[in-house]
């Protein structure tokens, strides 16, 4: 979906020796719209190198929110010391930021709640255990 801006700018034109104000709509396109689940699909590209399970079924995101063009993701890891915490973080901002319409990915690394593996999902433990 593409996103505009509208303006509204004021001109004066010189009619019959007065001045004659005019208001005209000016519009821009400011890009393409993306939506919380777009970008929770895009989540769904990133791995932990680990453990071959994405980091949406893995349960490592706790929330996305939009605004405007600016996405804050705040994500977790299956321990704190996860040696590929830094890789995994690096890959969603950089993931994220190259979708059309997403100018910055912020990402917030939180350990509260801990992760626990109640948060796999369904589909992701029948891989796991078979």
């Amino acid at each position: 979906m593409k996103f505009w801006e509208i303006y509204l700018i004021p001109a004066a034109f010189l009619l019959n020796k007065g001045h004659k104000i005019a208001t005209y709509l000016y519009f821009e396109e400011r890009g393409t719209i993306v939506t919380k689940e777009e970008v929770i699909d895009v989540l769904k590209t990133v791995y932990d190198p680990e453990i071959p399970i994405n980091i949406i079924d893995l349960g490592l995101i706790y929330g996305v929110e939009m605004k405007g063009d600016h996405v804050h993701i705040k994500m977790t890891l299956t321990t704190p010391g996860c040696p590929m915490g830094g890789v995994i973080a690096e890959d969603v901002k950089r993931k994220v930021e190259a979708m059309e319409g997403i100018r910055e990915a912020e990402v917030e690394l939180v350990w509260d709640p801990p992760w626990t593996p109640d948060r796999i999902s369904e589909a992701a433990m029948g891989k796991i255990t078979k």
